[in-house]
């Protein structure tokens, strides 16, 4: 530090004009700290003015600073925080959730508390042999899974920031709690602890809590009590009771169980009882009933049964009539048909014989006809010949005539065919002279 306030005064003995007569005992101090061992001693002038009031200027900024660094003038809370502002001069108290504000130095002092739930659980004495156990009335240590979950009261903070403390779970919180745990529970033993009485117990304590922590600003939020760690004989001897206890139990509510069976034996067996005289009475009235109603229902059902008896007969008469008259019918119906049927077998014979005698005339005049036409033209039989055989006969080899006629005319016998046919067709022409002749 000294060696630099010595370099700024030799920059400023070069570089600023000399205001005054310089002092020989500064100038001699200076060069005695700056210049070797070896070499004379020099004299420096003494700063300015100008150069004190700069370096007071630059003093008071870097404390300006390092006071705004250390107390800054913006707080900003985070979420869950809740923060005080208390006015040193007025003493005037403002509260602020969310944001930022603004704290000047020396005139404003902020505090800033969570509130956040916290839970605070005593180590000590979760364990029988732990550093410190809980004491039954008996005198018995025990030990206790303890957990209270407490948070700060938004409303009172305000109110009371000026005596809560930095720690509250510590300072307020913890004291509170083994204050009265360890008195709550010396009123009980330990089988009241472990079993029976564990909920009023907790209610209790539950009620008594929030109301000391209520005082100090503190909401409570639940008390919990988890497992209770006996000693291990104590555990054994109880663990033996409670197994006898059971087996006690057990028996009694055998014994009441084949009471209550007893007594339901009996009560089914008096209800059989009553069921079964109900139930024949119920049997008797209504045979009675029935036989009433049968003989009520006999006065109405002879005169029907005398209807149905005559209405039977009336429809077996009927029936029998019907029957004669269809047997009539239908005898009616089939001489009709055999009528009918003769006279259709007539006219068919009629219409067979017409056809007959219809197709024999056509024949004799188709036969009369091939027969001139045969005879003016010869040629068609070879033609037909030819015809008839051109499907099934490729080649035919017969010698020439010698007459110069048909080539098959020998096959055929010539002349003799030639004279068949125009006999026939003589007689065809003469069958169909008479035919004409018989119509006429």
């Amino acid at each position: 530090m000294k060696a630099t306030w010595n370099r700024i005064i030799r920059a400023l003995r070069r570089n600023a004009a000399p205001v005054g007569p310089t002092d020989p005992t500064l100038d001699a101090a200076v060069d005695a700290s700056t210049a070797p061992a070896a070499t004379a001693p020099r004299r420096l002038a003494a700063p300015s003015g100008r150069t004190l009031a700069c370096l007071a200027i630059g003093a008071a900024v870097v404390a300006a600073g390092a006071m705004v660094y250390k107390n800054p003038p913006v707080q900003h809370l985070e979420q869950g925080e809740l923060g005080v502002r208390m006015n040193q001069v007025t003493g005037s108290v403002t509260q602020w959730r969310d944001g930022s504000v603004w704290v000047l130095p020396g005139l404003h002092s902020v505090r800033v508390f969570s509130l956040r739930d916290q839970t605070y659980r005593p180590e000590q004495m979760r364990q029988a042999n732990g550093g410190a156990p809980l004491q039954s009335v008996e005198g018995l240590s025990f030990g206790l899974d303890l957990g209270v979950r407490y948070a700060l009261d938004p409303a009172t903070v305000a109110s009371r920031s000026g005596s809560l403390p930095d720690n509250v779970g510590a300072e307020i919180v913890e004291p509170a709690v083994q204050g009265l745990i360890y008195t709550g529970f010396a009123r009980y033993t330990v089988r009241e602890i472990f079993s029976t009485k564990r909920a009023e117990i907790q209610q209790i304590i539950e009620t008594e809590l929030r109301t000391r922590l209520a005082a100090d600003g503190v909401l409570l939020r639940h008390v919990q009590i988890g497992k209770v760690d006996l000693p291990a004989e104590y555990r054994r001897g109880m663990d033996s009771l409670l197994a006898e206890e059971l087996a006690s139990e057990k028996m009694r509510y055998t014994l009441e169980l084949k009471d209550k069976r007893v007594k339901e034996t009996e009560l089914d067996a008096s209800a059989d009882k009553v069921r079964r005289e109900v139930a024949a009475e119920a049997a008797a009235r209504e045979q009675v009933i029935a036989a009433r109603a049968q003989e009520e229902a006999m006065k109405h059902v002879l005169p029907f049964k005398q209807r149905q008896i005559e209405q039977r007969q009336l429809e077996a008469e009927a029936e029998k009539v019907s029957r004669i008259k269809a047997a009539e019918g239908a005898a009616q119906a089939r001489r009709i048909e055999a009528n009918g049927e003769a006279d259709a077998r007539q006219k068919l014979a009629e219409a067979e014989a017409f056809r007959m005698d219809r197709i024999g005339k056509v024949n004799a005049e188709q036969m009369a006809r091939e027969g001139a036409l045969v005879t003016r033209h010869p040629l068609l039989i070879q033609k037909t010949l030819a015809d008839k055989l051109s499907d099934k006969i490729q080649v035919i080899i017969a010698p020439p005539p010698t007459n110069g006629d048909f080539i098959g005319a020998a096959l055929l016998g010539g002349n003799r065919n030639a004279q068949a046919v125009a006999a026939q067709a003589n007689a065809g022409a003469d069958d169909t002279t008479a035919a004409q002749a018989t119509e006429q």
